[in-house]
């Protein structure tokens, strides 16, 4: 007997189901309310716009941020997911499913600060819900997947959300420090972002490499490169260069996934 099979359900467990479903719940009014829909004011506004696709050299243009639709949706299958019956006693709900909560309460606490002009402390969420989202891949890439449904909805989820939120702490990073008045010690600007760029390409194909190529995070990372080299064209922040190594951090990141995939597959779920 399997030891999902065997597993029986706690009340611990069924606390964590409820808890996710909440947490969803709150994670979704806070996107509502940051989108402006609900009286708050949109995120690119608020601050003086320091959030704005055209305050720095690292800002992804307005349309990359569609991608929180697909995962918030993904956040909200995931929550019905988890609070089916079969769900409640597995190893990895148990494992991987607080954190994965902690992030969505880590959404809400960023776009509460964001709301607050509260940049600093916007910093502090967003590179805390990093932290989590990183705990939480790294559970589910030590513990593979067993179905379909799994690897969708838990490590498909949490790699896409992890793709993005990776830029996006750059991005706040990015924002707050140019409006604390840092100059770079002087340096080129279009230098800094390309450097960064460069830095996070790095970053980012070693997490290609560790989780033998999951489209996922590499895919949501690729998204928003792309999107900070299409502001750098259109906008009134202007930088070629910056854009090119953009669009170059994007394709690198897909082809590295994609070699490492081929080469190294996942051991097929059972």
């Amino acid at each position: 007997m399997s030891t999902l099979a065997a597993a029986r359900p706690m009340p611990v467990d069924r606390v964590r189901q409820s808890l996710v479903i909440a947490g969803a719940v709150i994670a979704l009014v806070g996107a509502v309310v940051g989108s402006g829909f609900a009286g708050g004011t949109p995120i690119p506004e608020v601050a003086g716009g320091a959030l704005s696709a055209d305050a720095t050299f690292l800002a992804p243009a307005g349309p990359a941020f569609a991608i929180w639709s697909v995962i918030y949706a993904g956040l909200v299958a995931y929550a019905i997911w988890q609070a089916l019956p079969s769900q409640a006693a597995r190893d990895r709900q148990r494992r991987a499913g607080f954190w994965v909560l902690g992030s969505l309460l880590l959404n809400a606490a960023w776009i509460l600060s964001v709301q607050a002009g509260q940049l600093a402390l916007s910093v502090v969420a967003i590179v805390a819900l990093l932290v989590v989202l990183i705990v939480a891949f790294v559970i589910l890439r030590r513990h593979p997947a067993e179905s379909t449904a799994d690897a969708v909805l838990f490590d498909g989820v949490v790699g896409l959300y992890l793709g993005w939120v990776m830029i996006a702490t750059v991005a706040n990073i990015a924002s707050w420090l140019q409006q604390a008045g840092f100059d770079g010690f002087g340096g080129n600007p279009h230098g800094w972002a390309i450097a960064m760029l460069a830095l996070f390409a790095v970053i980012g194909c070693a997490l290609a490499v560790w989780d033998r190529g999951r489209f996922a995070p590499a895919i949501a990372s690729a998204w928003g490169l792309a999107w900070i080299g299409v502001s750098r064209l259109t906008g009134t922040l202007v930088s070629a260069p910056v854009a090119i190594t953009a669009f170059a951090a994007a394709a690198l990141l897909l082809l590295v996934a994609l070699a490492v995939r081929v080469a190294r597959p996942e051991p097929r779920r059972r």
